[in-house]
């Protein structure tokens, strides 16, 4: 037997989440259409300066879920903005790394900081456990969302 106020908070959390994501998506627009960038060139830096080392075209592509030539695109459009630079591995001289470039990347750093400063105002009402389980779920989230990315990409298109 379902419990009925269970039901109804697993709805409501499905049409906040909805909400969530939307508004995510076209926040993240406006920040690239302010900064003059495509909106997966913001989440591509977001994801690059989030590594601890420089990554290959290959890991930009796996990482993204873009081809490999999409990602060779979107890093010569970030490379011609300034933002990254391509170098040689000096472990494997095949291979190319992509570097953010600090003083480039802090244009947009500026932006979230200044952003940032307001949304974080929305967890200071929170515990230190609340914040806890919050960060334990945007964790879990991610990891959740990396499992279906793959479980979609692995079925077939559908017309």
């Amino acid at each position: 037997m379902t419990d009925p106020n269970r039901d109804r908070l697993y709805e409501e959390l499905a049409t906040e989440s909805r909400r969530y994501l939307a508004a995510y998506v076209l926040f993240n627009q406006a920040v690239a259409d302010h900064l003059g960038l495509h909106p997966t060139d913001v989440q591509a830096l977001s994801l690059l300066t989030a590594e601890p080392e420089p990554l290959t075209v290959r890991q930009i592509a796996d990482m993204t879920g873009l081809t490999t030539g999409s990602a060779t695109r979107l890093v010569d459009r970030l490379e011609r903005g300034g933002y990254v630079a391509r170098t040689p591995d000096r472990q494997d001289r095949r291979r190319v790394l992509v570097t953010p470039v600090p003083q480039r990347v802090a244009r947009v750093t500026a932006v979230w900081d200044e952003l940032g400063r307001t949304w974080q105002t929305l967890f200071d009402d929170h515990s230190e456990d609340e914040l806890r389980v919050i960060t334990r779920h945007m964790r879990r989230a991610n990891d959740l969302s990396h499992t279906q990315i793959q479980r979609l990409r692995a079925l077939p298109k559908k017309d």
